[in-house]
Parts: structure tokens; C-alpha cells; sequence
């Protein structure tokens, strides 16, 4: 798993079924990076839900929040409208788990992603790395105390 001080790794993946996004683009932001295994288990739902809630904290500190799983394009869709998230999923889909493989965060065995956070400086550059347990909700108070760093850095 990528840790602080490693350069984050670039990936264009789809955000909807027309749309990919890139994570280059977004450099001069803070970015958090919310991987988690799949759409509709419990606890990624109530994950999701809490970044949802969230945004508002997140947005004071100039961070955007992509989660991204293995699960498809459609099936992201359908999960987030059905949430109402405000946020993008990012289809890790195919090649199948590519991205969560650079992140080191890719369960072999379960052919899913790890539950782990990053946080992302403005120059691509982790700041804050996370590996939850699989069936805990990481929450948001980790996220939030890296970006307060950040700010005073």
C-alpha cells in the first residue's frame, strides 16, 4: 500500500457511462481517494452516505472525493442515484482492479478493492494513507485530520 510522501499514481477510469476522469486534472486540488469493496454491501453504503454528508467539510479544504471500487460503470450509477451521492464512483472495472493494484490496495483472494483512504496534496503527492479493516466503516475523522494538516502546512 502507497504511503505518505509517495507520488500518487495517475489513472483515467469511467465516473459514469460516458464520462472518465482523470486524476491529473485535478492537480492544484486536494484529492481523497475513498477505495472500497463493492456497491449495495452495508457497510460501503453507509461509508458512501457518510462522504456524502461530508462534502461540505470537504469542499472547505479545496478536496475532491472520488470512491472508486471494481464494480462497473452501471452498476455505479444505478448505486449512486439510488444514495443520492453528490460525488463521483470511479469504475475500477477493466482492466479489472488496474488502479487499486497501483494504490497496493487490490484483495487478490476476494477480487475486489481493499477499504483504504489516501489523501492527496495539490502537487500528486500522498499525504495521508489508511487501510480499514473490511468490515469497518473508516469514517471521515482520519480524512479531516489530514486535511487540517495540509492546511497548516
Amino acid at each position: 500500500m502507497l504511503q505518505k510522501n509517495d507520488i500518487a499514481p495517475d489513472f483515467t477510469l469511467f465516473a459514469t457511462p460516458d464520462q472518465k476522469i482523470t486524476l491529473s486534472e485535478f492537480k492544484g486540488q486536494n484529492v481523497i481517494l475513498a477505495f472500497y469493496p463493492a456497491d449495495w454491501s452495508p457497510v460501503c453504503s453507509d461509508q458512501m452516505a457518510l462522504y456524502n454528508e461530508t462534502l461540505k467539510y470537504f469542499k472547505k479544504y479545496d478536496a475532491e472525493i472520488f470512491g472508486i471500487s471494481v464494480d462497473s460503470k452501471w452498476c455505479h450509477l444505478a448505486f449512486s442515484q439510488s444514495r443520492n451521492l453528490h460525488f463521483p464512483l470511479l469504475a475500477d472495472f477493466e482492466s479489472k482492479g488496474e488502479t487499486a493494484r497501483k494504490y497496493g490496495v487490490y484483495n487478490e483472494e476476494e477480487g475486489e478493492c481493499n477499504r483504504a483512504l489516501f489523501v492527496i496534496n495539490k502537487e500528486g503527492i500522498i499525504e495521508w494513507s489508511y487501510l480499514s479493516p473490511m468490515a469497518i466503516n473508516p469514517g471521515a475523522d482520519g480524512i479531516l485530520e489530514a486535511l487540517e494538516t495540509l492546511k497548516t502546512q
